[in-house]
């Protein structure tokens, strides 16, 4: 100990080149540190020496000195201002209240399947939901197989036209059957004209029936969701806050109850609106159904009916009252048909 003793007051003691202790070493120091440590006002600087065998041996320490029992005031750029602490709280309190509500929404959902949480149902708007989901699953199968048929009748009026080039090559060179194989050729080129009307019609039917499934029945699953969403979010507080009615009431709870009590009714308030909202758009969008579905039912039948009777101008016609318009040859227009 009194080596150690030794040897600490002797790494405080300044030495010259020869060992002795140099006179003035306090000038001569100050004016080495002024020019070694750039930026750093001396006034505004003290040297802490460590005891001897320590990691660091001079801690240079930015502040004026004011002795060893003095508090040292932070600098400008140190204190953080409350614009800059303001936004991580922010962020931290949503993280929070985020892991909070998926934990209790979670947790609701568990005991729901497992069949020991309640739920809350509204009987007529769950009905309507599924009849709406179950007719959605109905409309994109017929979609799909008014796509088929389109298919199969594109390959089918290709071969028509094939058949009828064959036909006309043949009464071209065969003289003695020119008017049988004529008669065949002329047939097959109407057959494939008018598949061309009730393609346009088809294709008319399946983009109709499809923005219907895929955008505004859509567009009413999306609020579904939402709703669902703020169910389970409602049932879950409701059972939190019928959790904490159930237990004693102290200094410590009463304070936990009344928080509960307002997450309740916050989540309540948004159940009740959300549940409205869905019932509102089912209505609008039963109604616009009825319509789109009315007029595109109509057309499908007159055409395809038009088609295989024969009747060219009954088929033209059907297109006309639903203002169709197939594209000409040469154009750059869709494929198909557009809508005036």
């Amino acid at each position: 100990m009194a080596e150690e003793s030794s040897r600490s007051t002797a790494a405080e003691i300044p030495v010259t080149s020869n060992g002795d202790a140099e006179e003035g070493h306090n000038e001569v120091f100050q004016r080495d540190l002024s020019h070694s440590v750039p930026g750093v006002n001396l006034s505004e600087t003290r040297i802490t020496s460590s005891s001897y065998g320590a990691t660091a041996e001079g801690i240079i320490e930015a502040g004026p000195y004011k002795g060893p029992t003095s508090p040292q005031p932070r600098s400008g750029p140190v204190v953080m201002s409350d614009d800059l602490k303001n936004p991580a709280m922010e962020k931290l309190e949503l993280v929070r209240k985020w892991s909070i509500n998926t934990y209790k929404c979670t947790r609701q959902i568990l005991s729901e399947k497992l069949g020991r949480g309640s739920r809350t149902v509204d009987l007529e708007l769950e009905a309507q939901i599924e009849v709406l989901r179950d007719n959605k699953r109905k409309y994109e199968h017929v979609v799909k197989l008014a796509q088929t048929l389109a298919t199969q009748l594109s390959q089918m009026m290709q071969t028509q036209r094939q058949l009828g080039d064959a036909f006309t090559d043949l009464s071209l060179k065969s003289p003695e059957l020119r008017e049988e194989f004529g008669f065949n050729a002329d047939t097959q080129k109407l057959l494939a004209k008018n598949g061309e009307t009730l393609l346009g019609a088809i294709n008319f039917f399946i983009a109709s029936v499809n923005t219907l499934v895929e955008k505004t029945i859509e567009d009413t699953m999306i609020n579904i969701k939402q709703y669902e969403t703020a169910r389970v979010e409602y049932d879950a507080y409701r059972t939190d806050l019928e959790e904490l009615n159930m237990g004693p009431r102290d200094a410590n709870t009463v304070p936990k109850i009344e928080q509960s009590q307002q997450q309740f009714q916050i989540h309540r308030e948004k159940y009740e609106k959300m549940r409205q909202d869905v019932s509102v758009k089912l209505k609008f969008l039963e109604e616009n159904k009825v319509k789109v579905l009315h007029n595109q039912l109509i057309l499908f039948h007159n055409a395809i009916a038009a088609y295989y009777a024969g009747n060219q101008q009954q088929l033209e016609q059907t297109l006309k009252q639903f203002h169709i318009k197939l594209k000409m040859p040469g154009t750059d227009t869709p494929s198909w048909l557009e809508e005036h």
